[in-house]
């Protein structure tokens, strides 16, 4: 994503930053490890163009950085590394923004609205994917979720079933006894013998 956006608009380097569960933004990919330090800055001072891009879900535009204030550690540590100019870009689909898009132009000077529209429909492409990964993820971890209830629900009702045989208890005995097994020995092991064995009684002297 970031490459292409180099390839594709007169920038010199971009970066991509994605929200995660928490809503708290993360580093996503950048085109030179200079852009991946400057991503990394914005999201420990808090400050620069994605952040504000994130918080609003509007693009931001800075054609002269020797312009803004806002960022001070920002906007010094961008110019030290060799640009001029940067831009942020919502990735968003409908109310929900996921990320920003930042690019970076060595030279100060506005992008034109042509140019502003293809970075805009590169950041919305990449947001649709993005969120259908997701959706796809989240299934994935659903299915396995409700498989793994499942498999705990059949090997219960074999070990009830056992535990009913060889004990000829009632199912909800059984379960009784599973139970209670269960919360007394966290990660134990055990066998329907010693199950349906009787507790000792302890005597007092």
């Amino acid at each position: 994503m970031a490459l292409d956006c180099v390839a594709l608009l007169p920038v010199d380097a971009a970066g991509l930053l994605l929200s995660d569960q928490r809503g708290a933004l993360q580093v996503a990919s950048s085109s030179t490890e200079q852009v991946h330090l400057l991503e990394l800055l914005q999201l420990q001072a808090d400050e620069g163009p994605c952040p504000d891009c994130f918080r609003t879900s509007r693009q931001v535009a800075v054609p002269d950085l020797r312009e803004v204030t806002d960022w001070p550690r920002f906007g010094a540590h961008t110019q030290a590394a060799g640009f001029r100019s940067v831009y942020a870009l919502p990735l968003r689909l409908r109310a929900e923004t996921i990320g920003a898009l930042n690019l970076f132009g060595g030279r100060p000077g506005p992008l034109s609205a042509d140019e502003l529209r293809i970075a805009q429909a590169l950041a919305d492409v990449a947001t649709t994917g993005i969120l259908h990964e997701r959706a796809v993820r989240h299934r994935e971890v659903l299915a396995e979720q409700l498989q793994t209830a499942l498999n705990i629900r059949v090997i219960t009702e074999q070990a009830k079933g056992v535990l009913a045989e060889r004990g000829r208890l009632d199912l909800a005995h059984t379960f009784d006894l599973l139970r209670g097994h269960a919360r007394s020995n966290n990660h134990g092991t055990t066998t329907a013998d010693s199950l349906l064995r009787p507790l000792p009684r302890h005597t007092t002297s």
